[in-house]
């Protein structure tokens, strides 16, 4: 009984499980912001750099480092500007305002991406529809432009 009991008791691994969560890096650079273009989205998908964070990562580091991977582009955190379940893809997304530091921008990552950009914040939803875009990152990018 006491096995039964305590085996009742354990947290079921399922439960406690982390739901996939990614950062994604909201990098400015004076009125410009960083995209990079996806690979295999049809038609083409544009969006801001991102990766996984691992269970126990920080979403802080984990947008650092992508921006870096995929872009070639060094960034610091500013701000964290909220974390919602991404409409489109389902997973917990933390979203980070980056400031640009160094680094000349390119598709530094080609089997996940197949270009990178700046882009003017004002020509922003011409990448990325309105309806897309996470209302804190438009509000604060809207602040700069």
């Amino acid at each position: 009984e006491r096995h039964r009991f305590a085996a009742i008791l354990q947290p079921d691994a399922a439960a406690s499980a982390q739901a996939l969560r990614v950062a994604i890096a909201i990098v400015v650079r004076a009125n410009e912001v960083l995209l990079v273009c996806r690979r295999g989205d049809e038609p083409l998908s544009w969006g801001f750099p991102a990766g996984v964070v691992k269970p126990g990562g920080s979403p802080s580091a984990v947008a650092v480092q992508e921006t870096l991977a995929e872009t070639a582009v060094h960034c610091t955190v500013r701000q964290h500007l909220g974390t919602r379940v991404h409409p489109t893809t389902g997973v917990l997304a933390s979203y980070e305002f980056c400031e640009y530091l160094a680094g000349e921008a390119r598709n530094a990552d080609p089997l996940e991406n197949l270009d990178t950009s700046w882009v003017p914040i004002s020509s922003l939803t011409k990448f990325i529809p309105t309806e897309q875009i996470y209302p804190p990152v438009l509000a604060a990018l809207e602040a700069l432009a």
